[in-house]
């Protein structure tokens, strides 16, 4: 078993939704809500089904550098307060018209993912 609740096959889980890719547009959303440090995006990623005890932290880190590096955030070093210094990210013009980009991809990735299920319970019925 693959560990995941949903699935019932031997390793690896091959349903896993390839949720990474999901994390990109979450990310962007969440930036163009305010500026954010990179422990405070995490856990406001479960608002999206990605619970911050199931996420790769370093996944987190590599896409928001990712983002930065392509120009659609910027991040600066936040030296206030008594803690350590923290990345404060935000999101940058580019960052937007990419977020409006994943809103259509998604949009049509989830028209397809519709018919699937609608030819998939009109095969097996059931809400799975």
């Amino acid at each position: 078993m693959c560990g995941q609740n949903h699935c019932h096959h031997p390793s690896p889980c091959r349903c896993d939704g390839r949720m990474e890719r999901f994390l990109e547009p979450c990310l962007l959303l969440l930036l163009h809500e305010g500026p954010a440090h990179g422990y405070e995006l995490r856990t406001r990623l479960e608002r999206f089904g990605l619970a911050p005890d199931r996420q790769d932290p370093g996944l987190v880190y590599r896409t928001l550098r990712r983002l930065e590096e392509d120009g659609f955030l910027f991040s600066e070093w936040e030296t206030e307060g008594g803690g350590p210094a923290r990345r404060l990210y935000r999101m940058t013009a580019d960052g937007e018209k990419l977020l409006h980009e994943w809103a259509k991809v998604i949009a049509r990735n989830r028209a397809r993912l519709d018919e699937f299920l609608q030819a998939y319970r009109a095969r097996f019925g059931g809400d799975s």
